[in-house]
């Protein structure tokens, strides 16, 4: 279905139309080639490519390097990421169960203050002494 061909047209003022037009004399292409060209390969890096003029590309040696340039990563790195990718996924679960058991609790204490009495066990840390029991009610 992506194979349809679409026109992409905007302007540019006359000096960088002229500079195009040369950097397509020079490639023996037409300007549209030059642009077809510039993205095919920005579509094929994913939006990473970087134009740069060729006298800073033979300085850097580019011929020998791709780009975008590539990292090699161990795999215990990746695996380790994975890991804990999988962990916050697990805890932000549990954070979401806890903040609804939270709710919960609320949701009943609010309905609880409709004419019962309510008793905090913080309050009845501090009027005890440790030998006696709980008694409520």
């Amino acid at each position: 279905m992506g194979s349809k061909n679409k026109t992409v047209s905007f302007r540019v003022n006359e000096d960088a139309f002229e500079a195009l037009r040369e950097i397509a004399d020079e490639r023996d292409l037409s300007l549209s080639a030059v642009f077809r060209d510039y993205v095919d390969t920005l579509v094929a890096h994913d939006g990473q490519v970087e134009v740069v003029p060729e006298n800073r590309v033979e300085e850097t040696d580019a011929d020998d390097e791709s780009f975008p340039p590539t990292v090699e990563v161990p795999k215990s790195f990746v695996r380790e990421h994975e890991r804990l990718e999988l962990e916050a996924e697990h805890l932000r679960e549990q954070l979401d169960e806890y903040k609804a058991f939270v709710t919960y609790l609320q949701d009943k204490l609010e309905e609880a203050d409709d004419g019962e009495e309510v008793v905090f066990l913080e309050e009845l840390d501090g009027d005890r002494d440790d030998d006696e029991p709980y008694q409520l009610g």
